[in-house]
């Protein structure tokens, strides 16, 4: 079968830059790489073709023989998978091809590189939603989380029991690898678990796990200025470590109820209140509610327009965590409201009042704004 392309091989152009061309190959790796598709020989092809292409273009020199010559100006140059890339790490970043695929297939040189499996582990971090009211959120509240996590064995103090020795599956290691040639990737050891060790007489109460599983309730504090999203760390509430490792800890985010009038961003709350045809006319005073209860005069100026906003300093939402006083505002906008049903009185003293404004019956339209 003839050779394609490489360029084509690699889906880029012959303009394509050096990232570009790592972009592609990279891609292209993950999707047929040998050790995830064992059984899949159109894929090992694709693998080796791709591999050999990048050979090629990634070297300035056999690039610029390539683009001049051809196949003919890098004839013996293209070694194909076997022999090319043994060291993954300029393609696949800093830790090299199995960082890639750790996360896929669990251990991976991450644990290698923190000092093998026997060392001391953080326990994993938990998650929990909870949901507060608007004021409750810009003002600061308590609230109780019911949760289950992992905490060290009382009976056995987490060495999950007695008579420990090496794990004779990965010699200590806890990590087992797979594969053939220089594509090896590193797993769990499923015999230990990946602490490197097994044991003889396990725990009754936890098993060999060192760590049993418990009920807890919280009473967690919103700080005042919370908002949906807002990320709270409990430290080491989450679930125990292992080998003597510290325990995770309990992330709480905090989503908040709307409220019926008030809406809010950042620390600014808006407020939509309705006024008479007459009250926007000749100016008046109203009561307006605040977010924390109760009201606040405010002062409509005559004249004023549908959809004018006003703004009431101090009045918003407390800064998150902030020292008091420190709020935002508050903006009120004012929506006219136009009579929609008028006694014989009420529409006599209107065309009284349109005759003396001398309104317009033929107005020129208003300009949208740009």
């Amino acid at each position: 079968m003839a050779k394609r392309d490489y360029y084509e091989v690699l889906g880029v152009n012959k303009n394509a830059t050096d990232e570009e061309i790592k972009k592609a190959y990279r891609k292209i790796a993950m999707a047929n790489h040998p050790d995830t598709h064992p059984d899949d020989k159109d894929a090992e092809e694709r693998f080796k073709e791709a591999s050999e292409a990048y050979e090629i273009l990634s070297n300035k020199e056999k690039r610029a023989n390539y683009d001049q010559f051809g196949f003919a100006g890098v004839e013996g140059g293209a070694q194909g998978y076997q022999n090319v890339y043994r060291d993954f790490s300029d393609i696949f970043g800093g830790g090299g091809f199995g960082d890639i695929f750790e996360t896929f297939f669990g251990g991976g040189a991450s644990s290698r590189r923190q000092g093998g499996a026997a060392g001391a582990q953080r326990g994993s971090s938990l998650q929990y939603n909870v949901t507060v009211d608007f004021k409750d959120a810009a003002f600061g509240t308590k609230v109780d989380v019911s949760y289950s996590h992992d905490e060290v064995c009382d009976t056995c103090g987490g060495t999950g029991g007695t008579g420990t020795r090496t794990c004779p599956s990965c010699g200590g290691r806890g990590q087992v690898t797979r594969g053939n040639g220089f594509f090896q990737m590193a797993s769990t050891c499923p015999s230990c678990g990946g602490t490197g060790r097994v044991i003889d007489n396990p725990c009754s109460s936890c098993h060999g796990s060192g760590v049993k599983r418990k009920q807890e309730k919280l009473s967690v504090s919103i700080p005042q200025g919370s908002d949906n999203g807002t990320k709270l760390v409990l430290r080491g509430k989450g679930n125990a470590g292992k080998n003597g490792g510290p325990a995770g800890d309990l992330i709480i985010y905090v989503n908040v109820r709307p409220d019926r009038y008030f809406a809010r961003e950042d620390m600014n709350v808006f407020l939509q209140v309705p006024i008479s045809f007459t009250q926007a006319s000749l100016g008046c005073e109203i009561e307006v509610p605040l977010i924390e209860g109760g009201r606040v005069r405010v002062t409509i100026p005559a004249g004023i327009q549908s959809g004018k906003s006003l703004r009431i300093k101090g009045r918003g939402v407390p800064r998150f965590r902030g020292s008091e006083g420190d709020r935002g505002d508050m903006y009120i906008t004012v929506i006219v409201e136009t009579p929609k049903h008028l006694g014989f009185k009420a529409k006599s003293l209107m065309k009284q009042l349109s005759e003396a404004l001398g309104e317009n019956t033929s107005p020129d339209p208003i300009p949208f704004d740009n």
